[in-house]
């Protein structure tokens, strides 16, 4: 049932990029802190290359991902498919936050449509790949995306979406460091 992949290969390449939402899941180091589970789409996810992929952190009410990649660099990308044949691929790597002052900032920025809610891109080094069977995943037939968040932030405006991270996302959950400038 299950493998493990020593890199992207092209036609996982093909079929991840076929793929309209994902799952990010991270956690602090204390044992009594909270695991995170975050659902991510809108056209929000890159491939960089065989051993590294990045995603656009949006605007959020929480700040989890960021504060625990922040902390540890553990982070783990799970696709799986809901139309097509069963599949379950979770990519297991180093995060690393790449903000507005960092140098890669602006080159990962050429690769997305903008998002005015964009608070960093997550960038993760892939030292596993693992796919499994999925066979009890439910079938799903894609709509399209949602608009809310874009709404939000355009009726937030962008001092108002800086206010917001400001004051919602300096801290994880379990009070480990968020958003900073």
């Amino acid at each position: 049932m299950g493998t493990t992949k020593e890199s992207i290969s092209p036609e996982l390449k093909t079929w991840i990029e076929k793929q309209k939402v994902f799952f990010v899941a991270s956690a602090p180091l204390t044992a009594d802190g909270h695991v995170n589970c975050s659902p991510k789409g809108l056209d929000s996810f890159r491939i960089l290359n065989e051993h590294q992929v990045v995603y656009q952190d949006l605007v959020g009410s929480g700040v989890e991902t960021i504060a625990h990649v922040q902390e540890n660099q553990r982070l783990t990308i799970m696709f799986c498919a809901f139309d097509g044949p069963p599949k379950i691929i979770r990519l297991y790597g180093k995060g690393e936050v790449i903000t507005k002052s960092h140098p890669d900032f602006e080159s990962l920025h050429s690769l997305f449509k903008p998002h005015t809610g964009l608070r960093s891109y997550i960038r993760l080094q892939i030292h596993r790949i693992g796919d499994s069977c999925g066979y009890s995943v439910p079938l799903y037939e894609f709509k399209e995306d949602r608009d809310v968040l874009d709404k939000w932030v355009a009726h937030k405006g962008l001092d108002g979406v800086q206010e917001y991270i400001d004051t919602k996302n300096k801290h994880s959950i379990d009070g480990l460091p968020g958003i900073t400038h």
